[in-house]
């Protein structure tokens, strides 16, 4: 496992998410590379990862299904700075899931323009699993035992945990000032809003499809905070260092895990592979998309159940 403690304050995290959002979404470089995602026009960086060859994969229905067109169909989050973000103005992809997403369909024998994107809502992500949307989804996608009841996952493959993003000017300083006076908001589906209404069930709720509609939401005096992991919400703060500020330690501990068709331990053992032998890749993605976040990190071990 690897470990990789970074210090900075939110004006330096605004800088990096920001940066982010400007990266291109050919097959990832190493920053710095020519025609990379980590910057034009400098020599001398190799590629991340690199794209296999003459790949076999018995016994995986999904892998079955992508011979047969040729191509990856990935479910993934595209509002999450840093994470899982699409550009509106270049229609470029970016982020650390976005960027797992590209490893895993290389390792598999696709390339990035091999690979179709499919933006699925957090309430929609076991059903486009199950109904075979999708090939896999990577999008801060928790693993729990209520979703493994319908599909599995291979992973984890990044752990954090719950936090709260509030006003700039709010008193309010962690969970323990949440109250009925207090309207949190988190998108519909996801495990951090079932959490706040397990957890605290005197405390209005609102939910939106789209963790940006909540941060808007925010912005706008319309609810007090907004919950999710707090990886997510940094990416935020970045965005939005003026309005919005994180408060608080997380208060739960989420592993995210990639979403795939239940049964397919062929395909599930081939990413926890990937993920178990690839630290030197993984290491390269966290540092290319969340070096400069100021978070702590630590690459779990895969759980091969």
């Amino acid at each position: 496992m690897r470990k990789t403690r970074l210090a900075g304050t939110f004006a330096g995290i605004a800088i990096a998410a920001l940066a982010l959002a400007g990266c291109n979404s050919g097959s990832p470089t190493a920053p710095g590379a020519e025609g990379g995602t980590g910057g034009e026009g400098t020599e001398g960086s190799e590629a991340l990862w690199e794209v296999a060859s003459d790949v076999s994969l018995d016994g995986s229905p999904t892998f079955d299904a992508m011979t047969a067109r040729d191509g990856v169909i990935v479910g993934v989050k595209e509002d999450q700075p840093g994470l899982g973000f699409l550009d509106a103005t270049t229609n470029e992809r970016s982020g650390f899931d976005v960027d797992i997403a590209r490893w895993i369909a290389a390792s598999l024998g696709y390339d990035e323009d091999q690979i179709e994107y499919k933006a699925i809502a957090s309430a929609n992500r076991e059903q486009s699993i199950v109904n075979g949307d999708v090939d896999y989804y990577v999008g801060t996608y928790s693993i729990t035992d209520s979703r493994k009841e319908q599909i599995d996952f291979a992973g984890p493959y990044f752990t954090t945990g719950q936090g709260l993003l509030v006003a700039a000017d709010s008193d309010i300083a962690s969970e323990d000032d949440l109250s009925a006076d207090t309207t949190v908001c988190s998108a519909t589906g996801s495990t951090p809003i079932q959490n706040i209404k397990d957890n605290y069930p005197d405390v209005p709720t609102e939910e939106f499809d789209l963790y940006s509609a909540c941060v808007d939401a925010l912005i706008n005096g319309t609810v007090d905070a907004v919950t999710t992991d707090q990886a997510i919400l940094i990416g935020y703060a970045a965005l939005y260092p003026n309005d919005v500020k994180v408060v608080g330690e997380p208060f739960s501990e989420e592993n995210y895990g990639v979403g795939l068709r239940k049964g397919d331990d062929a395909l599930r053992a081939h990413i926890n592979d990937l993920f178990t032998e690839g630290g030197d890749t993984w290491q390269a993605i966290f540092d290319k998309n969340l070096g400069e976040s100021g978070i702590t990190v630590e690459q779990p071990a895969v759980d091969a159940y």
